[in-house]
């Protein structure tokens, strides 16, 4: 089964672009951004770092949210304020 890890096509369609724009814009081989957008390659977070500030987006919008995982929250307290101390 295909694992659809990012959602790179679909933001490059939202914004009416695509993969030999974003292969310019990032001095990349279309070839490589051809894989990121059929996901059978994964950019490296420093390079989907680069493709959010790109699209002008959150770059937790290029990506696809894992099944039955629960959100990580604010904590609390403060990390390391342990009770007993």
């Amino acid at each position: 089964m295909a694992r659809y890890i990012n959602r790179l096509k679909v933001v490059l369609a939202e914004q009416h672009k695509t993969n030999l724009w974003l292969a310019k814009t990032l001095g990349k081989d279309p070839a490589t951004v051809s894989k990121w957008c059929t996901n059978t390659a994964q950019p490296s977070l420093e390079t989907l770092h680069e493709i959010a500030q790109s699209l002008k987006v959150d770059i937790r919008t290029l990506l696809n949210a894992t099944d039955d995982v629960l959100m990580a929250c604010e904590p609390s307290r403060p990390y390391g304020d342990h009770e007993g101390k």
